[in-house]
C-alpha cells in the first residue's frame, strides 16, 4: 500500500473523493471485465459494489494501493467466488474465474470490441423492458445514482430502485450470459443502447447533482460510445444523428465554465471558442443520417436544434421560428414535459415573452414536471423579460430550493437575489 498524505484532510472524506473520482472513469471497464470474468451482469455490479465498500472501510486506514482499478477488480472477484461457493457452485465456475482477466481469450473476430459497449448490449437485453433496460445500465454502465437516474426519467427515486432490482432479477432468471449478440440481433436492442449513450451524455452535459456544472468525463465517454455504435451500424439514422447531437453540443465545452469552474449560460458564451472541428463533424454525421432517406427522428430533430445554435452569430442571430417548428415535430414524435418547457422558450425568444408564459402556466397545471427546478427557473425568466421582478425572483428562489447541482443553484439563487 502506498502511504498517503491528505494534508490535514479528513482521510475518509479524501479517500471516498479518490474512489469517486477513479470510478467515474475506471468502473464501467472495471464491471464490465468482472462481467466477461463471471458471465453474468448483476452479479459483476454487486460484487463490484462490494468492493467498493470495502475499498471505503480499509483504504482511509492503510492507504491507497498503487493501482485502484486492480484492487477493486481483485476483490470483486473474491467476492463472486465467494458468492459460488455459498451457491454451491464454485467448481462450475471456479477455473474460469481463476483465470486472469488479461488472459481471457477473445474470439478470433469480435463485432464489439469494445468491453464497455458490450456491457450496453448486454444489459439491453430483450428480456427486460425499455425503461429497465436503461435504467439497469445507466446504473452498471455510467455509474450513476439511483436518484440522478430517477431525475433523468423525472421519476421518484423508490421507482428506480425497485426497476433496477426487478432487471437484475429478471437477467439472472433468464440466465442472460456476458455474451456478444450477433450483429442480426443488434436491432432489438439498438433503441435502449442508443437511450443509454444520449442519457449518460445528457446527464454529463448538464450533470443534475454535485459541486461540478458537467461531468466531462462521462460526456467525453457517451461521444466515444456513440462514434464506435455509428460505424458498427453506419446504415441506422439514429446512431449517426445522436453523434451529430453530441458533436454539436460538446463543441461547447470550452466555453460553459469559467476559470473557477462557475457556469457561462449560452448568451455570454465566446462563439468563436467553440471547437469548429467538433461543429463540422456533427454537420457531417446529421447529413449522412439525413442521407439515408427515412425521414428525421428523435435524435435527429434534437441534433437540428443544436445546430441551429452552432451556426447562430449570437442568441439575438438564432432561427428560432425554425426551432420552434423543430420542436412542434419533437413534440409530436417523442411527446415530453421537457421537450414542451423547451418549446416555450423557444417561442418566448421567437414571438416574445407572453405566449410563452402561458404556455409554461398550462404546463404548470397538469402537474408533470412537480418537484423539478426546470419549470419555476423558466417562468422565473419569463416573468423577469416581462418586468414582473418580485414574481420573478420568487420563482427563481423556488427553483433554487429544488436545484440539486450546487452551481446552477448558485446561479438562481444570484438571480432570486437581483443579481
Amino acid at each position: 500500500m502506498a502511504s498517503m498524505d491528505w494534508a490535514g484532510e479528513d482521510t475518509a472524506a479524501a479517500v471516498r473523493r479518490r474512489i469517486d473520482a477513479m470510478w467515474r472513469i475506471d468502473g464501467a471497464g472495471i464491471v464490465a471485465a468482472l462481467a466477461r470474468a463471471t458471465g453474468d451482469v448483476g452479479l459483476a455490479e454487486d460484487v463490484a459494489q462490494e468492493a467498493v465498500a470495502e475499498a471505503l472501510a480499509q483504504w482511509p486506514a492503510e492507504g491507497v494501493p498503487r493501482n485502484p482499478a486492480a484492487w477493486l477488480t481483485a476483490v470483486a472477484k473474491r467476492k463472486a467466488i465467494d458468492a459460488w461457493r455459498r451457491a454451491e457452485r464454485l467448481q462450475d465456475r471456479y477455473a474460469d474465474l481463476g483465470r486472469s482477466l488479461e488472459d481471457v481469450a477473445e474470439p478470433e473476430w469480435d463485432p464489439l470490441p469494445d468491453d464497455v459497449l458490450k456491457l450496453v448490449f448486454v444489459a439491453c437485453h430483450p428480456v427486460l423492458s425499455r425503461e429497465a433496460q436503461v435504467a439497469l445500465t445507466l446504473r452498471i454502465v455510467g455509474g450513476l445514482s439511483t436518484g440522478e437516474i430517477a431525475r433523468l426519467f423525472l421519476l421518484p427515486v423508490a421507482a428506480v430502485q425497485q426497476r433496477i432490482v426487478r432487471a437484475k432479477k429478471t437477467l439472472a432468471a433468464a440466465k442472460v450470459p456476458f455474451d456478444v449478440p450477433e450483429p442480426n440481433e443488434w436491432h432489438d436492442r439498438l433503441g435502449g443502447v442508443l437511450a443509454v449513450i444520449y442519457l449518460l451524455f445528457t446527464e454529463g452535459y448538464a450533470a443534475s447533482a454535485g459541486t461540478s456544472w458537467m461531468r466531462q468525463d462521462l460526456a467525453s465517454e457517451s461521444l466515444r460510445l456513440g462514434r464506435l455504435l455509428s460505424r458498427l451500424v453506419p446504415r441506422e439514422p439514429e446512431a449517426l444523428a445522436l453523434v451529430a447531437l453530441m458533436e454539436f453540443q460538446a463543441s461547447r465545452f470550452r466555453t460553459r465554465t469559467c476559470a473557477d469552474g462557475s457556469p457561462i449560460l449560452l448568451a455570454d458564451q465566446d462563439r468563436t471558442l467553440w471547437d469548429r472541428t467538433q461543429i463540422e463533424r456533427g454537420r457531417a454525421a446529421l447529413a449522412q443520417a439525413d442521407a439515408l432517406g427515412r425521414g428525421r427522428g428523435n435524435y435527429a430533430l434534437q441534433a437540428a436544434i443544436a445546430q441551429c445554435h452552432t451556426v447562430a452569430p449570437s442568441v439575438e442571430g438564432t432561427d428560432w421560428h425554425r426551432i420552434v417548428l423543430l420542436y412542434e415535430a419533437l413534440g409530436r414524435l417523442a411527446p415530453s414535459p421537457v421537450v414542451e418547457l423547451n418549446r416555450a422558450v423557444a417561442v418566448s425568444m421567437a414571438t416574445g415573452p407572453a405566449t410563452a408564459l402561458e404556455m409554461v402556466d398550462r404546463l404548470a397545471a397538469t402537474g408533470a414536471l412537480r418537484g423539478s427546478h426546470l419549470l419555476p427557473s423558466v417562468r422565473a425568466e419569463l416573468l423577469s423579460r416581462l418586468g414582473r421582478m418580485k414574481e420573478a425572483r420568487t420563482e427563481f428562489s423556488v427553483a433554487a430550493s429544488l436545484a440539486h447541482n450546487d452551481r446552477e443553484r448558485e446561479v438562481l439563487e444570484r438571480r432570486a437575489a437581483g443579481q
